[in-house]
């Protein structure tokens, strides 16, 4: 048995993962998964990092190149994350003949053709199963066990930070801005928790899952995304009065016309078992036309959730080596499907309006929707503030998301409109 030498760069909370995982189990990878690997180099910016993890000073770098160009190393892990010096790492290790290991959601989102092209050309491996739902395999049985199947439907709960604070928000009535202090506070948000919050990370993570699912290439500009700073506590309970509860949801669906995908809040059934995923937890449900209803569920955060998905890719990767058998399962994006506009979009809809305490106003604004031919199905006016300002719920039968919109920005405008206070699609799974 070959000894296969791993390289790694980046360091932090997902790379020390990697490092304690190994130095666990590295002695059971022969017997369990029939491979020897050893972790022989490492780079990081940080030297502390390297102290901290007891890591031999001779086999430290504070430059990737020292890893990349180690004629010695077999396979490189990237964990920098971001589209810049990543994607360079990436490139160069797979042009010297090297698989490459990744849980970066952004570079493959965006660059995921050429990653693949580069290894093509090589004839190496690139696997990526931590980038989607951490620890949950979701890309490996997309690739491989549902294959047989044409999916028509991949949706889930994909970011951990915006579900915990979703949940908490539900359960106990703490506000978007004390449920997002509160997720800091866990290390569960970032300092700068945009890319969660504004639903980046979601679109990220469904670009390429329907790349894969559907065979056809998507990318993070194609998938519009919404995020959850407008929601409040009052909106969960009106959902949950209706019988629904709020997830940020990242769809897609093949359709006859293409592929429909988009990220946002959205009300499900509380039947649904995506509706019980709650705090940290991710669930990936994937729907096949043999298989039928299937769904993933798992910690889809973490340094040790990641890790595990990190390590078995390598794992993976390494039996190749072993037999001899790169190359196996490379892009597989052989159709070119259109995305679809979500302007082209039919639903339902929940809206809540924050408006002036005055008569005349429900009749306005319910007149607008009615010119552009959005029928409502129901109404509520279920507080008024201290401050003389009013709250109107609406419900909308199902309509296009054009004609929705157009009624948003007209009655934006007007006076006795102080400001749209959330917009939720509605999913009837």
């Amino acid at each position: 048995m070959r000894t296969i030498n791993v390289g790694i760069i980046g360091l932090g909370t997902v790379g020390s993962g990697v490092v304690e995982i190994f130095s666990r189990h590295a002695e059971h990878f022969r017997t369990r998964a029939g491979v020897d690997m050893r972790l022989t180099r490492f780079a990081d910016r940080s030297t502390e990092r390297f102290d901290a993890l007891g890591l031999p000073a001779d086999r430290c770098h504070t430059d990737w190149h020292a890893v990349v160009e180690d004629p010695e190393i077999d396979i490189v892990i990237e964990l920098i994350g971001g589209t810049g010096v990543a994607h360079e790492v990436v490139i160069a290790a797979l042009d010297a003949g090297k698989s490459v290991v990744t849980a970066n959601k952004a570079l493959m989102a965006t660059a995921g053709q050429e990653v693949l092209d580069h290894a093509a050309a090589q004839g190496v491996d690139v696997a990526f199963e931590a980038s989607v739902g951490g620890g949950i395999p979701i890309i490996a049985p997309l690739k491989h066990s549902l294959t047989a199947n044409e999916i028509t439907d991949v949706m889930g709960i994909v970011n951990g930070t915006t579900n915990y604070m979703l949940t908490r928000m539900a359960e106990d009535g703490l506000s978007y801005a004390a449920a997002l202090a509160e997720a800091q506070a866990k290390g569960f948000a970032e300092a700068d928790p945009t890319a969660d919050v504004d639903g980046l990370d979601a679109a990220a993570k469904i670009a390429i899952l329907a790349s894969i699912a559907f065979n056809s290439r998507v990318v993070l500009d194609q998938v519009p995304a919404e995020g959850i700073r407008s929601l409040a506590p009052s909106d969960l309970e009106f959902a949950r009065d209706m019988g629904y509860v709020v997830k940020l949801l990242a769809l897609a669906h093949r359709t006859s016309t293409g592929i429909d995908i988009r990220v946002h809040p959205t009300m499900i059934p509380a039947a649904h078992p995506l509706a019980s995923v709650n705090g940290v937890y991710n669930a990936i449900y994937v729907v096949g036309d043999s298989v039928g209803e299937t769904m993933f569920f798992g910690e889809g955060a973490g340094s040790a959730a990641a890790a595990s998905a990190v390590v078995g890719d390598v794992i993976e990767v390494a039996r190749h080596l072993e037999n001899g058998c790169l190359g196996l399962v490379g892009c597989t994006c052989a159709e070119e499907l259109p995305v679809r506009d979500i302007a082209d979009l039919i639903t339902r809809y929940y809206i809540r309006l924050q408006v002036a305490d005055a008569p005349g106003v429900l009749a306005t604004t319910s007149q607008v929707f009615a010119d552009h031919e959005v029928s409502l199905a129901s109404v509520m006016q279920p507080e008024v503030t201290e401050g003389g300002e009013a709250v109107l719920v609406y419900v909308t039968h199902r309509a296009s998301e054009s004609a929705v919109r157009a009624s948003l920005a007209e009655i934006e405008a007007l006076d006795i409109v102080h400001s749209v206070g959330a917009l939720l699609r509605v999913e009837d799974l």
